[in-house]
């Protein structure tokens, strides 16, 4: 006989299990009264910062495979991270529907709060080798907040996983890519270009993975481009809200990758 009470254990639900009823309590507009598209821009930045969660939760555990010499295991997280890029550059095309006019009726609300200021997008920066310790002072005030990032600025990045994996493979790689200043942004390098080659020449499995790592780095320069013209778009040339430079702060993340070896070793083929 079962004697657990099923009459004195809450009834476990869709709505209770996902926290309906606290997760549609969590837009909430800053102007007075509320503007109606103000809805709108909260939830897609809402959603973008859950899939940045899931992102970062993908490519650690990714990294952590790495660090185990078993990077195949990880491979299918990576092709998942890459759908969620899609996904984001799609929310962008739902932004576009409002118009200039439109945002401009509550942006004033904004004050100084501004996505340059997503704690969770420098992390994935700083998870790719996009590093900068600048970044760290706009969190000052949030010691928490800049903690997490400082975690992030000393470790080792994806591409140094990956490159590290390579050498315990028995690729050649110069020490001095080994045991470089990881929380210097990453530069290219000619013993890694080499070993990327070999790899390409003589391992299809890895080669698949150069790919996917390349796909990565493509769908992270499509999103930047897509937000700029998102910005654009919506505000033109005017300054970003938190005191940014708007778009043209933007423009100069453009074409940067953050894996800049398989990009230059393309002309040796």
């Amino acid at each position: 006989m079962n004697d657990r009470s099923d009459a004195a254990t809450p009834e476990f639900t869709y709505g209770t299990y996902l926290r309906i009823p606290e997760l549609l309590s969590l837009q909430q507009p800053a102007s007075d009264p509320p503007e109606h598209d103000e809805t709108l821009f909260i939830i897609i930045h809402q959603v973008y910062e859950l899939w940045f969660k899931q992102v970062l939760h993908e490519l650690d555990q990714f990294v952590d495979h790495l660090n185990d010499d078993h990077p195949h295991r990880g491979h299918h997280l990576l092709k998942r991270v890459l759908k969620i890029f899609k996904t984001l550059v799609a929310q962008l095309d739902v932004l576009e529907t409002m118009t200039p006019l439109e945002f401009e009726s509550f942006r004033k609300f904004l004050a100084n709060a501004s996505g340059f200021q997503s704690v969770q997008f420098r992390e994935l920066e700083f998870l790719l080798g996009a590093k900068s310790e600048d970044h760290l002072k706009r969190f000052a005030d949030q010691p928490e907040l800049a903690d997490r990032l400082r975690r992030r600025l000393i470790a080792p990045s994806l591409w140094d996983a990956y490159v590290a994996f390579l050498d315990r493979a028995g690729y050649s790689i110069d020490p001095e890519v080994l045991t470089r200043d990881v929380r210097q942004p990453l530069e290219p390098s000619a013993s890694v270009q080499d070993a990327l080659v070999e790899v390409y020449r003589t391992n299809p499995a890895l080669a698949e993975l150069c790919e996917s790592l390349t796909d990565l780095d493509e769908g992270l320069q499509e999103w930047r481009y897509r937000h700029v013209k998102m910005v654009q778009r919506t505000i033109g040339t005017k300054p970003g809200t938190g005191g940014s430079a708007g778009s043209d702060y933007l423009k100069t993340t453009l074409f940067r990758p953050v894996f800049p070896d398989l990009w230059e070793i393309r002309v040796r083929f």
